[in-house]
């Protein structure tokens, strides 16, 4: 009997031993180093306009704006004149974020793209990208470039990087905030969004002006997809944003991705593109309007909060026949 216990407990401590190397050698295998090169041979494809220069792996996935495609057919069949780029790197699901911004190119873009790579990170075997330009909500690539490149998003040291749990978990404060607005959401100070074109930081560059309003109605944000980069402080989600493009059902809704850089466990900024099936989701700003600008009106799109509105409370309603408001921004 107690040569029985004996191998048991040999046989079980060799399966955990032999868990924690395999795991160990994934690390090892998928490093930070390997997925750079991705991330870089990407944006190079992008730049180049050669979608073959990416390496999908043998059955690998391609979608844009969560429709499944052929890679060659899609916004990486044209080159683009890509200004600034920003990465996150996973290495514990051997994932990749990048965002790119093309303000100088004929055709601009925002194009937020993670890339889910084969163990050794060399290969891509999943790709998806949010794909905004013109039209899409609150698209402004020239805006949304000279607020994100002076952004501070650096390595943070390493005693005092905040773990993948801390990290998720204030983003997902935020987005579980749209479906209950009496959760809490750790924002730190100062706090800043951007979303498509428009900063929140012009309001007040050293305060804290992430809190959102409630919306007029309680939303389930479903299909999240996270890449974590405990290095950078730094997490993007993929998911479907319920509500917000008047033209498709509420529910899922219409496909974005939020970005965001977490310090000490609370949020410092948070990039947003989201896509619309009509013009700024047929949610009422004319072509150009600036956010709270002219067009823009009490209530509208964009809108601020209403005059003596306390920051972050909802904006003023909406005059007829303007359709709902989202949030005050």
């Amino acid at each position: 009997m107690r040569r029985e216990k004996v191998r048991v407990t040999i046989a079980v401590c060799s399966i955990v031993l032999a868990g924690a190397a395999y795991a160990s050698d994934a690390r090892a295998e998928c490093s930070r180093k390997t997925l750079q090169k991705l991330t870089d041979t990407y944006v190079k494809a992008q730049t180049a306009g050669t979608p073959a220069k990416v390496p999908l792996a043998k059955g690998a996935s391609y979608a844009e704006n969560d429709k499944t495609m052929d890679i060659a057919k899609g916004v990486l069949a044209g080159p683009l004149k890509i200004d600034f780029t920003r990465s996150f790197y996973d290495t514990t699901q051997c994932a990749t974020f990048t965002e790119i911004t093309a303000a100088t190119d004929p055709h601009p873009y925002v194009i937020h793209t993670r890339m889910e790579a084969t163990k050794n990170g060399k290969q891509v075997s999943k790709m998806e990208s949010i794909v905004t330009d013109a039209g899409d909500w609150v698209f402004g690539a020239a805006e949304h470039l000279a607020v994100t490149k002076v952004e501070k998003w650096d390595e943070i040291p390493k005693d005092k990087r905040d773990t993948r749990e801390a990290i998720q978990a204030a983003a997902d404060a935020y987005l579980n905030n749209w479906g209950d607005p009496a959760l809490p959401v750790p924002h730190g100070t100062p706090c800043s969004r951007l979303e498509g074109r428009m900063s929140t930081a012009a309001r007040n560059p050293e305060g804290q002006t992430c809190t959102m309003g409630a919306f007029p109605q309680k939303l389930n944000v479903t299909n999240r997809r996270y890449v974590i980069d405990e290095t950078m402080g730094a997490v993007d989600i993929f998911h479907s944003f319920p509500w917000l493009d008047a033209g498709i059902p509420k529910d899922p809704g219409t496909p974005a991705s939020q970005s965001f850089r977490v310090e000490g466990g609370k949020n410092r900024y948070i990039h947003e593109v989201t896509v619309c099936t009509s013009p700024g989701c047929g949610r009422g700003r004319p072509p150009g309007a600036p956010p709270g600008g002219p067009g823009a009106g009490p209530g509208g799109p964009g809108a601020g909060p209403a005059p003596g509105a306390a920051p972050g409370a909802p904006a003023a309603p909406a005059a007829p026949p303007a359709p709902a408001a989202p949030p005050a921004q």
